[in-house]
């Protein structure tokens, strides 16, 4: 991440000959990030960068990841989802979470008084990449993702996890910090939508009100008198007007939850064995037609 005097004009005066210039941070940033990244002393005039930033990555290494996030998540959700509603969902995440990390960023600015939250540049998939870990939350709770080594951990505990790394990692490298409000951002968003606005392929209705998808589900059963009220709360505040579509798909049904959640599962696995059996037997098919 690039440090509070990123952000000079053009006509700026090259360092005198010499002068040490190791650990400076550079004079001028990449013209991409200036009209693509989120800098929030520039996003008045250059509004559209809040939804573009989410698909522009500053280094290697985190274009990579992204990436692999992609493809290892995208192919477990896009065969259940169906791609348009897979696009949808990134755009809008990803839309969503550029507009949050502008205001992140202002209030920071405000409570620290520090101008490196002004003009440091914010960008990348990570938001859209946290989003997908609440999906496979409610698609595949019991999948178990790999981490390091031989450790895994079940798909319903993975959005915890990150949580709980990304503030750890904050205090560590304060820099860090500017990614911390667009994880929780996409998380947030992403439950919030899948909770009460995502129509149902399978039923037709809108939302997973269903207890093993609820806000104090992402948290550990010890954290539920802390989690509880600030559900309740958030609920009243943001999600009072999707109770229609609870009233279509009751909560208080856990057997109904279950068996649609069984029924995504089976639909999941039939596609997936589906395009493996298109897989094999294309070679075949090829092979016959040699011998022939």
């Amino acid at each position: 991440m690039m440090e509070s005097q990123p952000l000079q004009e053009p006509t700026a005066t090259a360092p005198a000959a010499g002068e040490e210039t190791a650990g400076a941070p550079p004079a001028l940033l990449p013209s991409s990030l200036n009209y693509l990244a989120i800098i929030p002393s520039k996003t008045i005039p250059y509004v559209w960068t809040v939804f573009t930033a989410g698909y522009i990555e500053q280094v290697l290494p985190g274009a990579i990841g992204s990436s692999l996030g992609l493809l290892f998540c995208g192919k477990d959700i896009e065969p259940v989802w169906g791609r348009k509603e897979f696009l949808k969902f990134i755009i809008l995440v990803n839309s969503i979470c550029g507009i949050l990390a502008f205001c992140f960023a202002i209030g920071l600015y405000y409570v620290t008084g520090k101008e490196s939250f002004l003009v440091t540049p914010l960008s990348g998939f990570h938001g859209c990449l946290a989003g997908f870990l609440v999906a496979l939350k409610q698609l595949l709770p019991n999948l178990e993702l790999p981490m390091c080594f031989f450790w895994k951990i079940k798909a319903k505990w993975m959005p915890f996890f990150v949580v709980c790394f990304s503030s750890i990692m904050a205090f560590i490298v304060p820099d860090s910090i500017n990614f911390l409000p667009t994880l929780v951002s996409g998380m947030y968003v992403s439950w919030l939508y899948l909770r009460y606005f995502q129509r149902n392929p399978l039923t037709g209705l809108r939302g997973d009100p269903s207890d093993d998808f609820s806000f104090p589900s992402l948290f550990p059963a010890a954290m539920r008198p802390v989690t509880d009220p600030v559900a309740n709360l958030f609920d009243r505040m943001l999600c009072a007007r999707s109770r229609p579509s609870e009233v279509a798909l009751p909560v208080s049904d856990p057997t109904k939850a279950s068996r649609r959640r069984e029924r995504g599962e089976r639909v999941l696995e039939e596609r997936l064995a589906g395009d493996h059996a298109a897989d094999t037997e294309a070679p075949a098919r090829g092979h016959g037609t040699a011998e022939d």
